[in-house]
C-alpha cells in the first residue's frame, strides 16, 4: 500500500512536471510573439510608417522584464531596460526580416529559465541587398506575475550571406 506521504510526494513531483512543461509552452510562445513583432516592423520590403514602428517596437520591448537587456552583439548594440530596447528596435538597420528560430533547448528553474535557440532569418538591408543570415540567441527568462518574460536575450551571429537574386519578386 501506498501511504498518505508517497502519495503527497508524488503529487508534489507531477505539479513540478507540469508546471515546467507550461512553463516551456509559455516560453515558446513569448520567443514566437518577439519572432512575429520584430518582422511586424516592415511590410513588402519596407519599414512601416513611424507610428506604426513605435507601437510595435514597443510591444516587443514589453515581452522584457523592466531591467532586461537586448544585445545584438557588436553589428547591433545593446539595450538596457524596456525603454531603451524600444528605442533601438525602432530604428531598424533592414527593410525586411523573417526571424525562424528554431531547436529551442530550454531549461526551466523555478521562476528563472534558460533557452538557446538557432536563428535562420532571410533579410534585406536599405541599399536592396538581400542575405541569409544564421546565428544563435541565448536568453534568460524570469516569470514575473506568472508571466515569463525575456530577462536577457544574447545574438550571436555564425554567418551572413548574400541571398542571390534576393526576395524582390517575393515581397512585391
Amino acid at each position: 500500500m501506498t501511504s498518505i506521504e508517497e502519495l503527497g510526494a508524488r503529487i508534489d513531483g507531477l505539479e513540478h512536471r507540469v508546471d515546467a512543461a507550461e512553463s516551456v509552452l509559455a516560453i515558446q510562445q513569448l520567443k514566437a510573439r518577439y519572432a512575429e513583432l520584430v518582422d511586424a516592423r516592415f511590410v513588402r520590403g519596407r519599414v512601416v510608417d513611424r507610428q506604426r514602428l513605435v507601437e510595435v517596437a514597443g510591444a516587443a520591448a514589453e515581452l522584457f522584464t523592466e531591467a532586461g537587456v537586448w544585445d545584438g552583439g557588436p553589428g547591433l548594440g545593446v539595450a538596457h531596460g524596456r525603454v531603451e530596447i524600444a528605442a533601438r528596435l525602432a530604428q531598424p538597420t533592414l527593410v525586411f526580416s523573417r526571424h525562424l528560430f528554431v531547436k529551442p533547448r530550454i531549461d526551466i528553474d523555478g521562476e528563472r529559465a534558460s533557452a538557446r535557440w538557432d536563428l535562420l532569418c532571410p533579410c534585406t538591408r536599405s541599399d536592396g541587398e538581400s542575405l541569409w543570415m544564421s546565428g544563435y540567441e541565448d536568453d534568460i527568462y524570469a516569470r514575473v506575475k506568472g508571466v515569463w518574460l525575456h530577462a536577457t536575450m544574447t545574438l550571436s551571429t555564425v554567418f551572413v550571406s548574400p541571398a542571390g537574386g534576393g526576395w524582390p519578386r517575393i515581397l512585391a
